[in-house]
Parts: structure tokens; C-alpha cells; sequence
């Protein structure tokens, strides 16, 4: 009997022991569920933030750009206490040419990565082309040129940064290949108080059109002003910008960059014909480059813009930006170039459109540089005499001498473009540029690559589908001592993958 009542408490012991046991580990698994459901609706409320931050700048920037962007539609469930399932890619899955190409990585982990080809086929009068089309990407010459085979990659970094970056290829008229890193960087998703930062290598806030890329203009080529004052190549360099979206209930936003002020900047400490050199050697305006590195933070280049725009009606919307670029020249210490600009943008589109036809609208730049040379004296041992390396642009016998002075060169374009009928959009741009006449000018000689220019522009564009298209554009130039000259240009373009939204 005694053996029995012991068994009979050993067994109870034991149960007791084993049910303490799984009621514990009950509890250690219901503590590690809700650590990660807060996890998991911590990550929920942080994404949806994004998502929203983003479907307002998308909306703001609709308003401002005039152009009809597809939004990301919201979570169909946004209570955090209720199940939600993240859609997978099953591999059977219709592929679409915008989808976006995933080359490593598991889940939704993805890389949007898109190809443009933009060619151009056509004559001109002119006896240089080359001189005649001063923009890096413009055609410069008789028959066959490609403009530019664009690479693109682009995609989410994590839920803190977007990253982008622009491979080109060129071919120039001599047959030589270039390939450039255009543009690399990355923009922050989530900063509060509508912040956003990018940094790396990029186009200049400046204008509406420097931040464009050929393949998204209206025109087979830059615009003059565009080409002369902020560079053949555009006004980009490596550093970062800082914007802020301002809570009002129109679209108000203030830009500020700071860059290097070499590489492509010709009218600050970078090369190129465009700012007056009179050969590579002895540049620009008939001084030596004798300035070509970053020393000092006031050696940079600050680029601040601000733009606002709202609707005038239902059917009409209208923005309007002010720009600046400050920094540098390489004439010397005390050589430096303000660059100002203005520009405007209207665009008509009535309620009843479709796919963004019809539509009516207007662009226009104006910008003025004032590009401070430094003195330089040619006599570099101080003799009196003209020795080798010393300059007589004159032909006088004695070395020259340039005093410090400032040098003005201005213009605009202006363009109207109207989408008749479902893309086929008719184009006209006008364009002035000139600069004022300064004392190296007296020695040197006219600067030809500052006359007065005119140019008449007319093009026609078919927009086969979003990934092609074609573009007959006709161009009556006129420069001062020169005289007029007619182009002719046909342009073709092609688009693989992933890209931004079109005219569609």
C-alpha cells in the first residue's frame, strides 16, 4: 500500500513538473510573437510613411512639371493588427518590357535597368558643324551621328536611400568612342520636416532643362544659351544637394547644391571652348588657366533655385524658378562668375484629355553671366620683351598685358509645343544670344565663340509608342560675321526596360 501511494506521487510530481514545463514555454513563445509582431508593425508604419512622403512629392511634382506620373497605389489594409501578405514574383509570371530586371538577390529585391538609343541623321550648310552645334550631345556632323547610348540603373537602396546611375556612350565625328559616368547618386527617402538629400555625381539644379537628359528634350539639340554659359556638357560635378519642400498647399521648393567647380563647370574652374578659350592652351578670354584646383571652401560651387508652381485653372498649370551659380574661374585669385537664370513653364490640358492629348504648352530660359577675369601680364620675366611663351595677340612686339575686367554674355530660348493628336506633337523654339564687347577683345580679336547668335527652330515628333520614337527637325541659324545657315535633322530613339514616365 506504501509502495502505491509513493508511485501514485512520483507520477503526479512529474506531470505537475511537465505541464510548469510547457506552460513556460507557452509563455517564452508568446513573448518572441509579439516581439516580432511590434517589430513587424514598426516596419509597417515606417514603410507607409515613406509612401506617403513620396505620393506627395509626386503629386507636387506633377504640378510643377505638368506631366501625369502613375502614383503607388496605397496598402489595400492599413489596420496593424490585421494580416498582410507580401505579393511574390511567381516564375511563370508575364513579363512586360517596363518591368524591372532582377539580376541578384531573393524576394523583391530588384534593379531597374533600362538602355536609350538616341541617333540622328542629316545635312547643314554651315561649312563646321561642329562649330554650328555647340551642345556636347547636339549632331555635329553630315550623315550619321549617335547622340548617345544611354545606360540606366536605378532601384531602392533600403528603406533610407534611392540610388541612380547614367552610363553614356558616345561616338564623335572622327569615329572615337567615350564613355562617361554621367550621373551617379543616391536620395534620401526619409528625412523629416520634407527634407531630402542627394549626393554624389549629378546635374546642377539650375533651370528646367540642365537636369535633363537628351532623350527626354523637345528638340534634337540643346539650346545655345544652355550650351555657352552653363557647358557643352551641362553644368554637373561631384557633391550634394540639400531641398526642402515647403508645407504650403501649392508646390513651393527651395534647392541648394554645393559641387566641385571644375570637371564640365567651363564658366568656373573647368575646360571647355564654350567660355571664350581661344584654344586649349592659352584660355579663356587670352589668359592662361592659371587656376584649376580646389584650394578653399569659397573655391566650390553653389548652385540655389527655388520654384513654385500652382494651378491657374483646372485645365492650366503654370511654374516658375529662379537660379544661381556662384564660384571660381581659373583666370586667377581674384577671377569668379555669377550665373543667373529664370525661367517659366505653362502648360494647357483639358479635363476630357487622353493619355495626356491634347495639349499646349510653353517653356522659356533666360540667363545672364558675369564672368570676372583676373589681371595677367604676358611679360612673364618682366624685360620689356617678347620671349618665348609670352603672348603678342597684336602682333606689336611686346607681350600683351590684360587688365582685370568683367565680361556679360546673355540670352534665352523659348519654345511651344502642342500635342495635336495622340503622340504627334508639333514644336517651335526661338533662341538670342550675345555678349557684350569687353577690352581682350582689343587684342585678341572678336571671340567668335561669343557673337551674337540667332536660331529658328521647328520640329515635328511621332511617338510610335512610349519606347520609340521619331523627330524631323528643321534649324535656320544666323551668326554674326557668318551669316545664316540651314540643318536639317532626323532623329530616332529607342528605349529597352525600365524608364520614367513618357508623353503618354
Amino acid at each position: 500500500m506504501k509502495t502505491k501511494i509513493v508511485l501514485i506521487l512520483i507520477f503526479s510530481s512529474l506531470v505537475s513538473l511537465k505541464s510548469q514545463q510547457a506552460t513556460n514555454e507557452v509563455d517564452s513563445l508568446k513573448q518572441q510573437l509579439l516581439k516580432l509582431q511590434q517589430e513587424f508593425e514598426q516596419i509597417q508604419r515606417q514603410q507607409l510613411q515613406q509612401i506617403q512622403l513620396l505620393k506627395e512629392r509626386i503629386d507636387n511634382l506633377e504640378k510643377a512639371q505638368g506631366v501625369q506620373v502613375e502614383k503607388p497605389k496605397p496598402p489595400p489594409d492599413t489596420d496593424w493588427k490585421k494580416e498582410v501578405t507580401t505579393p511574390k514574383t511567381q516564375p511563370n509570371e508575364k513579363w512586360s518590357p517596363t518591368a524591372p530586371i532582377r539580376l541578384a538577390g531573393s524576394g523583391n529585391n530588384y534593379l531597374d535597368l533600362s538602355l536609350d538609343a538616341l541617333m540622328t541623321a542629316g545635312s547643314s550648310t554651315a561649312n563646321n558643324v561642329e562649330e554650328l552645334q555647340i551642345g556636347g550631345h547636339d549632331p555635329k556632323q553630315r550623315g550619321f551621328t549617335l547622340q548617345q547610348l544611354e545606360l540606366v540603373l536605378s532601384g531602392a537602396v533600403d528603406p533610407y536611400f534611392t540610388g541612380q546611375a547614367n552610363l553614356v556612350y558616345n561616338l564623335d565625328s572622327s569615329g572615337e568612342s567615350d564613355i562617361e559616368l554621367e550621373e551617379v547618386y543616391a536620395d534620401t527617402m526619409s528625412l523629416p520636416y520634407n527634407l531630402q538629400v542627394r549626393a554624389g555625381q549629378f546635374y546642377s539644379e539650375f533651370g528646367r532643362l540642365n537636369t535633363t537628359h537628351p532623350h527626354q528634350w523637345n528638340f534634337v539639340d540643346s539650346p545655345l544659351v544652355n550650351s555657352r554659359i552653363l557647358g557643352e556638357d551641362g553644368l554637373r560635378n561631384p557633391g550634394t544637394r540639400i531641398s526642402w519642400l515647403m508645407p504650403v498647399p501649392f508646390y513651393s521648393e527651395l534647392f541648394l547644391s554645393i559641387q566641385n567647380s571644375g570637371g564640365t563647370a567651363g564658366s568656373f574652374l573647368g575646360e571647355g571652348h564654350h567660355h571664350g578659350d581661344s584654344d586649349e592652351t592659352h584660355s579663356p578670354f587670352g589668359r592662361p588657366r592659371t587656376k584649376t584646383a580646389l584650394h578653399t571652401f569659397g573655391d566650390l560651387l553653389f548652385v540655389p533655385r527655388y520654384v513654385v508652381s500652382f494651378d491657374l485653372t483646372k485645365e492650366q498649370t503654370i511654374a516658375l524658378g529662379l537660379s544661381g551659380a556662384f564660384g571660381p574661374n581659373s583666370t586667377g585669385s581674384d577671377g569668379h562668375t555669377e550665373i543667373y537664370g529664370a525661367d517659366i513653364f505653362w502648360k494647357w490640358k483639358p479635363q476630357s484629355h487622353h493619355g495626356g492629348f491634347p495639349f499646349v504648352s510653353f517653356q522659356s530660359e533666360f540667363m545672364l553671366r558675369r564672368y570676372t577675369a583676373d589681371q595677367f601680364d604676358w611679360d612673364l620675366n618682366a624685360d620689356g620683351l617678347l620671349n618665348s611663351g609670352e603672348m603678342d595677340f597684336n602682333s606689336d612686339g611686346i607681350p600683351d598685358y590684360f587688365p582685370k575686367e568683367k565680361i556679360t554674355d546673355y540670352g534665352f530660348y523659348s519654345e511651344l509645343n502642342w500635342g495635336f493628336k495622340k503622340g504627334w506633337i508639333a514644336s517651335l523654339r526661338g533662341e538670342y544670344l550675345t555678349g557684350d564687347k569687353n577690352y581682350y577683345e582689343q587684342i585678341t580679336g572678336r571671340d567668335e565663340h561669343r557673337l551674337t547668335r540667332k536660331r529658328l527652330s521647328s520640329a515635328l515628333t511621332w511617338y510610335l509608342s512610349e519606347f520609340s520614337k521619331l523627330r524631323l527637325q528643321y534649324n535656320y541659324d544666323y551668326r554674326e560675321l557668318l551669316g545664316p545657315d540651314h540643318s536639317v535633322w532626323l532623329q530616332f530613339e529607342f528605349m529597352l526596360g525600365q524608364h520614367a514616365a513618357h508623353k503618354f
